[in-house]
């Protein structure tokens, strides 16, 4: 919740097990990422998605509104979490 990194991500399109990475490579470790996809929620590849519950971390995807707001809940409740947000 410290650090500010740059995501190269452009549009929900873009979100990819290699574009996620970045996430991974967080030390500790996250347990949940939050993904907010812009103005609306969209559906990512279940690949992907099930790619990142391999390595221990559990993905919320929402709008980018709704996951500031479940990034700031989540942090307040001392989760090990991080957000990657695109703008709406």
């Amino acid at each position: 919740p410290r650090a500010i990194l740059q995501w190269n991500v452009g549009s929900y399109k873009d979100i990819s097990h290699e574009s996620l990475s970045l996430f991974r490579l967080l030390e500790p470790q996250i347990e949940i990422l939050v993904l907010g996809t812009g103005d609306r929620v969209e559906r990512l590849p279940p690949a992907v998605l099930r790619q990142m519950r391999q390595c221990g971390i559990a993905v919320e995807v929402q709008d980018t509104p709704n996951a500031c707001a479940t990034f700031n809940f989540l942090t307040s409740e001392k989760r090990r979490a991080a957000a990657g947000l695109i703008p709406p």
